[in-house]
């Protein structure tokens, strides 16, 4: 029989598990609190549950682990980004990056990606499968053990499209802010999506406090539809009038992702219909310098991006730039600093300096310096006055 995946499960199913196995429902809140609060990795590891109660419980159900496949550290920041490999075989990216305000976590939704969005690194090998609510804590969970760090804020920026995993990703929501749980408040979560309006309403009604950021890349339906298939069957007024429901709805002001894409999207006239479109909206745009990859010819110059946004500020609009993306430390979509990797663990463009290479080549510098001083040094002791005098 194939064990139930038990970090999927909210303490109300917990209850009725245990209720099925003769034990009181009581035992729900214990054993999510292990789960989630101490978030051990084996039913032993529960020494307040009887021993009898802990085989039951290993009979029924798995804890999941996901298993490090790579894990690379930034040269230039704070930033480490996981290969994770799920207990499929298949491959998330996670990526841990620290701010002032502390640790962040980006995280993947789905293996692959069936938007077809054309700046995206995670489209490229096509969609797989949904995460599970328990693989979408897990990448939190085992980051935090592996950094030895509390993440503080989430974003659900990484593989996938998160409203495409609509149930699980509110389940993975509701286990992650609950009181027994690891209590993070979904102030400090937020989710990017292309656009699926539908679920973009569904989520306010909700209204679980996420902050919204949403893929615009285009005012322009035509540009847009080429760039992101999404826009064919929800145009950028759908989009928009969705935006502002879900302002008017949760209070949480939505930001729109902008990726500057050189001779695509970057020009005077996009700047202008942008802002005619954002005219008295409650949000804020983020302009995404894009980084290359060989799949994609898409470029960025950081002239221009400084540039469209002086004009988007120059017209009213909010606008910031996204530094990150020149540093190397976001997500997987390539204009989020290109932590690209297949299954194999290729495609980073990320530069390591080994601490070995450091060390040898201040060694080496040593070396070189005394041998440059001593051995003029040691001759000059062999040479007489009268010969210094007469040589030339």
């Amino acid at each position: 029989m194939e064990k139930i995946d038990i970090l999927s499960l909210s303490p109300e199913m917990l209850g009725q598990y245990l209720a099925e196995m003769g034990e009181p429902k009581f035992r729900a809140k214990q054993l999510f609190s292990w789960l989630h609060q101490k978030q051990v990795t084996s039913f032993d590891q529960m020494t307040t549950l009887s021993l009898q109660l802990r085989q039951k419980l290993n009979e029924k159900f798995c804890i999941n682990r996901l298993n490090i496949a790579r894990k690379l550290a930034s040269a230039a920041d704070d930033t480490v980004k996981y290969l994770y490999e799920l207990p499929d075989g298949n491959f998330v990216e996670t990526v841990l990056m620290e701010y002032h305000h502390g640790k962040s976590l980006c995280i993947s939704t789905q293996v692959g990606c069936r938007m077809g969005c054309q700046f995206c690194a995670s489209t490229i090998a096509g969609y797989v499968r949904d995460l599970l609510p328990s693989e979408l804590l897990l990448q939190i969970y085992e980051t935090q053990r592996d950094a030895g760090c509390r993440i503080d804020s989430i974003v659900l920026m990484g593989i996938g499209e998160p409203l495409d995993n609509f149930d699980n990703v509110v389940q993975f929501f509701r286990l992650l802010s609950h009181p027994d749980g690891m209590q993070m408040s979904l102030r400090h979560a937020a989710l990017s999506t292309c656009g699926l309006v539908p679920q973009i309403r569904q989520l306010a009604d909700l209204r679980l406090g996420v902050t919204l950021s949403v893929s615009l890349h285009s005012p322009e339906n035509a540009r847009r539809s080429e760039i992101m298939p999404v826009n064919r069957r929800y145009p950028v007024e759908e989009l928009l009038d969705a935006c502002r429901y879900y302002f008017d709805t949760t209070g949480r002001r939505v930001t729109i992702e902008y990726a500057v894409i050189n001779g695509v999207n970057n020009t005077a006239a996009d700047a202008g219909q942008l802002a005619k479109r954002l005219r008295g909206m409650q949000c804020h745009v983020n302009l995404i310098p894009v980084n290359p990859i060989k799949e994609r010819s898409f470029r960025s110059f950081r002239k221009d991006v400084e540039r469209f946004q002086k004009e988007l500020t120059g017209l009213g609009i909010n606008a910031t730039i996204d530094l990150s993306t020149l540093m190397g430390s976001s997500d997987s979509m390539y204009y989020g600093g290109g932590m690209y990797m297949s299954d194999s663990g290729s495609g980073t463009v990320m530069s390591i300096i080994p601490i070995w290479l450091v060390l040898a080549a201040i060694g080496f510098a040593v070396v070189v310096g005394l041998l440059s001083g001593i051995v003029p040094a040691s001759r000059a002791v062999r040479i007489s006055a009268l010969e210094a005098i007469r040589h030339d």
